[in-house]
């Protein structure tokens, strides 16, 4: 059924939500500048302090050990305290990290830097989701969720390249200082800039309205269903377990790449290291094109003009997806010019899929449910992204080669795929008596 365009076809409609939805897309290209540097650093610390690839896998996931401790207590928090309060922490907690990795004396000090890392990147994504869910109406938020997941795969793509001419130049701690510069000035535009829609002062009445959507099928739920769930209770939900092993396998493959695609391009395919920082954000930029493109203004154009909002998103959710088997070819690629262009079809598809992913705890949660729903599925990604980074250490390790390890992210798509299909089922909320039960069905 159309929906009534009345609204968003006023031009004179204030656009304060777009403001936050590009800080929130800002810090997420921040806070994954902190994440790749160690990708970028790769040769440097193996040199620097005599480690294996096995090794580097632990360290690579040290970062998402106390990130995915984090997720599930994150949403209970965020929940409670809010967006603000608590991604104010995180940000000051993130750039501090960065700046303690730069001055790391040894092996084990550059773990504690990570764990830190963790611990304060652990809000962002839950706290996310739960910004756009309260300063956007249901049709415009895959659009304001892309703008934030894009910005993951873009800062790949400039970062890179950008971190790498830092290292090779200065070395690996000034690469590591530098975006603790950066965090840290966008702690400060953070708290500055950041509001809920009821605290803003700048919002106006019109776009408040706009904001509430009270036309939509799934603010009627939220109004109508206020009474939150219990953690447990959502845990037994078939569609957040669906969404969960979904998001874990993209998070797989996503980490896998995060980590191991400028080695994989400088070791297998014997391509010099500023080439390969080069070469790495290729597929970095397909798939920021994709995540806006198709996640993200796609899915709202159609959604806008009546389609059947359940039945776009669960196309490019479970399509995207089945793209991401793309890096089964990356596998057999003979040289740089196949290899990008397999992982470039894996990563584009995954990309378009995320945002969408990432919009759903806003749409099959109520209200008060949403910073738990988001922190159950990034718990699940945190918890692939440490066996993408130790597993692929111990594969490469042991066969020299990188088709085993791309062998096991297809296998974890196809499940992450019958997931979607057979668990999430139809994207909405799960019908249960207002205020009285929390029992989620499916």
């Amino acid at each position: 059924m159309a929906e009534d365009h009345g609204m968003e076809e006023n031009p004179r409609l204030p656009r304060r939500r777009w403001r936050i939805a590009w800080l929130l897309g800002l810090g997420v290209l921040v806070n994954f500048f902190d994440r790749v540097n160690l990708s970028v650093s790769h040769d440097a610390l193996i040199g620097a302090f005599g480690i294996s690839d096995v090794v580097f896998g632990y360290l690579a996931s040290s970062y998402n050990w106390t990130y995915a401790a984090c997720q599930l207590p994150i949403g209970v928090i965020l929940d409670t305290f809010g967006v603000k309060r608590v991604g104010r922490a995180g940000t000051f907690l993130w750039s501090a990290a960065s700046f303690a990795a730069a001055a790391a004396p040894n092996l084990g000090g550059l773990f504690g830097a990570r764990f830190l890392l963790g611990v304060g990147e652990a809000p962002s994504f839950p706290a996310n989701a739960k910004a756009i869910g309260l300063w956007f109406p249901a049709r415009e938020r895959s659009f304001a969720t892309s703008l934030n997941d894009s910005a993951a795969k873009f800062a790949s793509a400039i970062g890179v390249p950008l971190i790498g001419i830092v290292l090779i130049h200065a070395g690996w701690r000034w690469s590591f200082a530098f975006t603790g510069v950066i965090s840290f000035a966008y702690f400060l535009g953070f708290w500055r800039v950041y509001r809920d829609p009821g605290d803003d002062p700048e919002l106006t009445e019109i776009e408040r309205h706009y904001i509430a959507d009270r036309k939509t099928p799934q603010v009627a739920a939220e109004r109508d269903e206020e009474e939150p769930s219990s953690l447990a209770s959502l845990l037994a939900q078939r569609k957040v377990l669906g969404l969960a092993l979904g998001f874990g396998a993209y998070n797989y493959v996503f980490f896998l790449l995060l980590y191991w695609l400028p080695a994989y391009l400088s070791s297998t395919l014997h391509i010099d290291l500023l080439h390969s920082f080069v070469y790495t954000s290729v597929p970095w930029l397909f798939a920021t094109v994709t995540d806006l493109a198709i996640g993200g203004w796609l899915v709202d154009f159609l959604v806008k003009r009546g389609w059947n909002a359940s039945a776009v998103r669960r196309a490019v959710l479970i399509g995207g997806t089945a793209f991401g088997l793309g890096i089964l070819g990356a596998a057999r690629a003979e040289n740089a010019t196949q290899a990008l262009v397999w992982i470039s079809v894996s990563l584009g598809g995954l990309a378009a899929a995320a945002p969408v992913a990432w919009s759903l705890p806003s749409l099959i949660a109520v209200r008060g449910d949403v910073g738990k729903v988001g922190g159950v599925i990034n718990f699940c990604g945190q918890v692939s992204g440490i066996a993408a980074s130790i597993l692929t250490g111990y594969l490469v390790s042991a066969f020299h080669s990188y088709a085993w390890a791309f062998a096991a992210a297809g296998a974890y798509l196809a499940l992450g795929i019958a997931a979607y299909v057979f668990l999430l089922g139809k994207i909405e909320v799960p019908q249960r008596r207002a205020s009285t039960s929390t029992r989620g069905a499916a």
